[in-house]
């Protein structure tokens, strides 16, 4: 098997040199072991691409979430998924390379380490799951980043005319200038490449955060505190009794998914450096990016719950929890939408990456998906383009971006891929292939406890799934064509 894995190429970068070329000092400062190009990536980075997967502008509908939970419940199933994320991250982290975490042989792709460790149909399952959802987040994220640009329009207008005036605007427009933007984005030859944007995009998350705490903060301040409760809204008063089943479902599937970036995992890990070893940096970056963002999610899901209530709007930025000062609330809607720019790439390289490997390898003769051409760009020096790269990912981002324009409600539907995706690929792999790997014994201490979080993780998906299928209901049932979302 490991002779197998050896002649596997990579998804992200050239071919390997020559063995004699490895052989020369002078090829060992600019190749890997393995003769790929030599990996740059730093615990920066990595942390930097994990914020940037992690913190979507969902944080700002975690008060929404914790309005159905209510302060008992809320807090605790993020503190829970915080921890069960980082788990078994690091259970993935040491599958990167195979038979040992150390020494062992490089995987470069989520389907790559399952071959490796699991092998047979769980590893078509893997792919099924793993690029399912990334073309899912793909298309959500130009729904999402839409609705943010078409939010500073509508924040304009309330300003002008006043905060009873509908102001709908089409989101198609915004939707076509965040697809053109990504055009260009995605001629970024690999995920390698990716680190100064994903930096872009962590800073952005950041600032869009602090902006929704600091205007949570100040409205608790200024209206006092909103009528919360231990247990979120009350049936009978706030939800009918079947409401508060379905969106309490939904509540907890948007918490656990909100963690999840096991999807890019082992691509951010193989772009690290070879020294310290990948797993043990992979490992400090989880836990920086889990860290950071259970601190993110806590303070703006109990700040926002705290001054909403059983109120809270689904998303408070866009979905206009605030109207004042229109100036910063359309600077936050513009750090989402710069945001979504860069995760809308770290999703999605895994992607290209994928098609153009398997394309390569199947006419690795073909001149138009083989050969690269340098092309000299003033200010940007020479790029190296590729004809088939440029061609199938211009057609990938404008299918997606069709797609969010004919499915706006997608979104909804997006939770349902996250049900069927995180238990399989948060959840089930890692420790499936921890199992394997430290040859634990079948109905062991160690064996039960594991097998227990998984099967407690599966009944979370399940729930989740259900709450998402009766959310999308809901919403196809009162869809109209051309309103903003």
């Amino acid at each position: 098997m490991e002779t197998e894995l050896q002649k596997r190429r990579s998804l992200y970068v050239e071919p390997a040199t020559s063995r004699d070329e490895l052989e020369s000092g002078e090829a060992s400062k600019t190749f890997d072991e393995d003769g790929r190009a030599k990996r740059t990536g730093t615990l920066l980075t990595a942390s930097a691409h994990i914020v940037t997967a992690v913190i979507g502008s969902g944080v700002l509908s975690l008060a929404w979430a914790l309005a159905q939970l209510g302060w008992v419940a809320g807090p605790t199933v993020l503190v829970i998924f915080s921890l069960i994320t980082y788990f078994t991250s690091t259970l993935l982290a040491d599958t990167y390379r195979f038979p040992g975490p150390v020494h062992g042989t490089r995987n470069y792709t989520y389907m790559d380490v399952v071959r490796a460790h699991l092998g047979g149909y769980k590893v078509q399952l893997c792919g099924l799951a793993q690029y399912g959802n990334l073309v899912g987040v793909g298309i959500g994220y130009t729904i999402t980043a839409a609705i943010s640009m078409v939010a500073v329009l509508r924040s304009n207008c309330f300003h002008e005319y006043g905060h009873h005036v509908k102001c709908l605007k089409s989101n198609y427009p915004s939707m076509a200038i965040f697809a053109g933007i990504q055009i260009i984005l995605s001629q970024i030859p690999n995920f390698h490449e990716l680190s100064w944007l994903s930096i872009v995009a962590a800073v952005m998350s950041f600032t869009y955060s602090f902006i929704g705490l600091g205007l949570s903060i100040a409205k608790l301040i200024g209206d006092g505190h909103a009528k919360t409760s231990l247990t979120g809204t009350v049936v009978g008063v706030d939800v009918t009794g079947s409401e508060k089943v379905w969106r309490s479902f939904q509540a907890i599937g948007d918490i656990a998914f909100a963690y999840a970036y096991s999807t890019v995992l082992i691509e951010i890990q193989d772009t690290l450096k070879s020294a310290p070893p990948e797993n043990k940096v992979m490992k400090k970056a989880s836990l920086a990016g889990v860290m950071i963002t259970t601190v993110f999610y806590v303070l703006c899901g109990c700040i926002g719950y705290a001054a909403f209530g059983s109120n809270a709007p689904g998303n408070f930025l866009t979905g206009f929890g605030f109207y004042e000062p229109f100036w910063l609330i359309d600077f936050a809607n513009i750090c989402i939408a710069v945001h979504l720019v860069g995760a809308y790439q770290v999703f999605t390289q895994p992607i290209f990456g994928f098609v153009e490997s398997r394309s390569s390898q199947k006419w690795p003769d073909n001149k138009f998906i083989t050969a690269e051409h340098a092309v000299r760009i003033p200010l940007c020096g020479v790029l190296s383009v590729n004809l088939f790269r440029m061609v199938w990912r211009t057609i990938y981002v404008i299918v997606t971006t069709l797609i969010a324009m004919i499915f706006p409600f997608f979104n909804d539907f997006l939770g349902l891929i996250g049900a069927a995706s995180f238990y399989p690929l948060t959840v089930y792999f890692p420790i499936e292939m921890h199992i394997a790997q430290a040859k634990i014994p079948r109905f062991s201490f160690t064996w039960m406890w594991l097998k227990i979080i998984s099967w407690t993780c599966l009944i979370v998906s399940l729930i989740a799934a259900a709450g998402s299928i009766q959310g999308l209901a809901h919403d196809v049932r009162r869809y109209q064509p051309f309103k903003t979302q």
